[in-house]
């Protein structure tokens, strides 16, 4: 699944393509991309210049000169440019630009785009029930929500309206290099801890943006992959880097958690 870093190269790379693009027109090839009414979708999208992209955790915002829709990628969703009219399997939906196509592409078709307030965006839902990513979250408020949870700390993290864009490949590496055993209570650690997980989380995110994300399994991005997967230490890892002791993988709220028994053994 894209996490934060892998939609941020999304938007990164879309800017570049489309900014201040004229949408001619919009075709609709799978309705349940679409939330709500789709013809609605297609007459309130179309004839509209691409303003800006923005993104919140894991959703796109499309900031058009009349209206705007956000878009989640979920397992496998992927935008390309297309200039030659040779859609590949699975499209869904054809943004039909000035000189080019924007689609969208989902093998697993889990990806939603809707409609939202062009003004405000960030208090239509789902947008409103998300927490603020790490980097600008209040490390007071952070410590309060893990206090009043009782989810395991990898759990905690994947929890979008804890703090959003973290996903299972980031939880592992953050829980990493804090030390932490994923099984860890969220309410045990201390503000002390707390500060720290803020720090690390937005450390790992900003490396991950800066390569591009991670390249695991489908995430491509007009071409572009991802090399944070070479800094990966536990997710998906055999051995550990740092210690050399086997990797142990454990279920936890019905997710793959990779981690290191020797450099993780913290509980607080």
């Amino acid at each position: 699944m894209p996490e934060l870093p892998e939609v941020e190269t999304v938007r990164n790379t879309l800017k570049n393509f489309i900014l201040n693009k004229r949408i001619d027109s919009v075709e609709v090839l799978y309705d349940s991309a679409i939330d709500g009414d789709t013809s609605q979708f297609i007459d309130t999208v179309q004839n509209n210049r691409i303003i800006d992209i923005k993104r919140k955790g894991k959703y796109l915002i499309f900031i058009l000169e009349h209206c705007a829709f956000i878009s989640h990628l979920r397992m496998e969703g992927k935008y390309h440019i297309v200039y030659n009219h040779n859609y590949p399997k699975h499209t869904h939906v054809i943004f039909h630009l000035e000189d080019e196509d924007l689609i969208y592409i989902d093998v697993r078709k889990f990806g939603r785009i809707a409609l939202v307030d062009k003004e405000h965006y960030l208090e239509c839902a789902p947008l409103n029930k998300i927490g603020d990513e790490p980097k600008d979250i209040d490390a007071e408020i952070l410590y309060k929500r893990l206090k009043s949870s009782s989810l395991p700390i990898k759990s905690a993290l994947l929890d979008q309206s804890i703090t959003s864009g973290i996903g299972n490949i980031y939880a592992d590496e953050i829980n990493f290099r804090m030390g932490l055993d994923p099984r860890t209570h969220a309410n045990k650690l201390s503000k002390k801890r707390v500060q720290q997980l803020k720090e690390v989380a937005t450390q790992v995110l900003d490396e991950a943006i800066a390569q591009g994300g991670t390249t695991i399994r489908s995430f491509d991005n007009n071409g572009i992959h991802g090399l944070f997967q070479v800094k990966l230490n536990v997710h998906d890892q055999k051995v550990c880097k740092v210690c050399g002791t086997s990797i142990k993988k454990i279920k936890l709220g019905g997710r793959g958690t990779y981690f290191c028994p020797v450099c993780q053994s913290k509980r607080y």
